[in-house]
C-alpha cells in the first residue's frame, strides 16, 4: 500500500464554509456475523476477509474509503473465524508513527462482567464503548464490512455538522424491487426522517413511503422514476447521542436503535448517489466480481483519485502461455497455459492447464505455489496439484482459495437445485462453489 499524506484535512462544506477536522471522527467497520449467507466463502475465514476482484478484501472498501476521505482512526468489528482477517489488516495498514492514525481490529471478547459475544450491531458497539471512549472524537461512524461502493465520508459529516443532526444515516435511492429487501425512510424537506419501515412488501405501505418526484432535483436525483430511499447501514452518531442510545440492552442498530431514536433524535438523511452493492450474499458477490469484467464496470477499481488499498505483496507479473482471454481480470504471479477464459477473475497465484475453459468464474486465487516435491506427493496419491488442471470446463462457479481440481473436470450447475451441499462442493443461488483447499479428483462431472 502506497503511503498516504497524514495530515488531517479540513474539507469545506457544500456553501464553501469550513466545517469540522476530520481528526475528530472515530471510524467502526462492523465485522458482521457467522457470515451465513456468504457460506462456504466464510466457512474458516470472517466476512470482511472473503477475497475481492481478484486481490482486495471485502474490508479494503470501507478501510480505503476512510483513508481516502482523511479518516485515519478505524475500528475493524468481528468475532468469528477473524484470523486471517487479523493478519491481513495487520499486513495492510500501518501508519506513520507520529499520525495518530490506526487500523485496529477489536474482537469479540469475553469479561469479568459479561460473558457473552455480540448480540447484534448495536451490542457490538457497546461492547467496546470503553476502547473508543479512550480517543478523542466527537463524531463516530458506523460503516458495514460487505459492501461495494465509494464514498466520500467528510460529505456526510459535513451534513451533519450543518444540520445540526443528533444521527445521520446514508441512504440511496432504489425502485420498488429493491425497496421490499431493504429498510426504507421516508424524509420531510429538510431531508430529516420521519418514518422507517423495515423490508416493506405491502404495496399500500410502499405507495406511502415513495419519495415525491419534484423532490429529486432537490435532492441531486437525476431519475424520473418510482424511487425509494434505502438505509445503506452507514450512520454518524454524536458522541453524547451514541453514549445515551446505548444506555440499554437493545442490539441492533437498524432494527432497534434507529426507529426508536427517529421519534426521539433529529436524525438525518444524507443521499447518495453514487454505486453501492451489497456483496452479503453468494449472488451478488458473484456478479459484484464478474462486473468487474465488463469494460465499463459499476464500480471503477481503476480510479486513482480514489484508489483501493490492499496487502503489497511482492509477486512476479503473470505468465499467459499462449491462452485466449476476453473480459477477464488477471491478478499478479497468474499462469495461464493454452486455456480459454472469458468473463472471468483470477486471483492471486491462479494457474491454469492447457485446453480448459473457464466461463464466468471467480477463482479466488492461492496463498501459495507449491513446491515440486508436493506435487509429486500429491501425484502419486492421485490428487491434482494446486490450481485448475488441464481439459477442464468449468462455468458459473467460484473456485475457492488453494483448491486442486484435476485433469478433465467438468464443472457447471446446469440441471441441478439452486441449493446443494455435496463433500466435494456446494451450489448457492445458482452457482458451484469449490471451497477452500477443496479437492475436485481428475475426471469428475459436477
Amino acid at each position: 500500500m502506497s503511503k498516504p499524506e497524514l495530515q488531517p484535512k479540513k474539507f469545506m462544506s457544500q456553501t464553501g464554509r469550513q466545517s469540522i477536522n476530520t481528526s475528530n471522527v472515530l471510524s467502526v467497520v462492523m465485522g458482521g456475523g457467522a457470515g451465513t449467507r456468504l457460506f462456504p466463502l466464510t466457512k474458516e475465514r470472517a466476512k470482511p476477509a472473503v477475497p475481492l476482484a481478484g486481490k482486495y478484501r471485502l474490508v479494503d472498501i470501507p478501510i480505503s474509503n476512510c483513508i481516502n476521505s482523511d479518516l485515519r482512526r478505524v475500528y475493524v468489528l468481528t468475532q468469528f473465524n477473524s484470523a486471517s482477517l487479523h493478519r491481513h489488516i495487520s499486513q495492510s495498514y500501518k501508519f506513520d508513527h507520529f499520525s495518530g492514525g490506526f487500523v485496529e481490529i477489536l474482537a469479540a471478547e469475553q469479561t469479568f462482567t459479561d460473558t457473552t459475544w455480540y448480540q447484534g450491531t448495536a451490542d457490538a458497539v457497546r461492547k467496546n464503548l470503553a476502547h473508543f471512549l479512550n480517543n478523542d472524537w466527537d463524531y463516530l461512524l458506523i460503516l458495514s464490512g460487505d459492501q461495494l461502493y465509494r464514498m466520500d465520508f467528510s460529505q456526510i459529516v459535513d451534513q451533519h455538522v450543518e444540520s445540526k443532526a443528533d444521527i445521520t444515516i446514508a441512504t440511496i435511492p432504489v425502485l420498488r424491487n429493491d425497496a421490499q429487501s431493504l429498510g426504507i425512510m421516508q424524509i420531510n424537506e429538510e431531508r430529516r426522517i420521519t418514518r422507517f419501515v423495515e423490508k416493506p412488501k405491502d404495496p399500500a405501505v410502499q405507495d406511502t413511503l415513495k419519495l415525491p418526484k419534484d423532490w429529486h432535483s432537490k435532492l441531486g436525483i437525476n431519475d424520473d422514476r418510482e424511487l425509494f430511499l434505502a438505509s445503506m447501514g452507514i450512520y454518524v452518531f454524536n458522541r453524547e447521542v451514541i453514549c445515551k442510545l446505548l444506555d440499554n440492552t437493545q442490539t441492533d442498530f437498524g432494527k432497534h436503535i434507529i426507529p426508536d431514536a427517529i421519534t426521539t433524535h433529529r436524525v438525518f438523511s444524507y443521499v447518495f448517489q453514487g454505486y453501492w452493492e451489497d456483496v452479503g450474499t453468494i449472488r451478488s458477490f458473484f456478479e459484484a466480481n464478474l462486473d468487474a469484467t465488463a469494460e465499463l464496470p459499476r464500480f471503477n477499481f481503476f480510479d486513482m483519485g480514489a484508489p483501493i488499498f490492499s496487502r503489497p505483496r511482492f509477486l512476479p507479473g503473470s505468465k499467459i502461455n499462449g491462452a485466449q482471454i476476453d473480459h477477464a481480470v488477471i491478478s499478479d504471479g497468474c499462469i495461464l497455459n493454452h486455456c480459454a477464459i472469458r468473463q472471468c477473475i483470477m486471483g492471486l497465484r491462479t494457474q491454469v492447464g492447457a485446453g480448459t475453459s473457464l466461463h464466468r468464474v471467480v477463482g479466488l486465487g492461492c496463498d501459495y505455489y507449491e513446491s515440486a516435491a508436493s506435487i509429486a506427493i500429491n501425484e502419486k496419491a492421485g490428487r491434482p496439484r494446486i490450481g485448475i488442471g488441464s481439459n477442464a470446463r468449468i462455468e458459473n462457479a467460484i473456485i475457492d482459495k488453494n483448491a486442486r481440481i484435476g485433469n478433465n473436470v467438468v464443472i457447471s450447475p446446469a440441471g441441478k437445485p439452486e441449493n446443494v451441499d455435496h463433500e466435494l462442493y456446494f451450489i448457492r443461488d445458482g452457482i458451484v462453489i469449490i471451497p477452500k483447499n477443496g479437492v475436485v479428483p481428475h475426471g469428475t462431472v459436477i
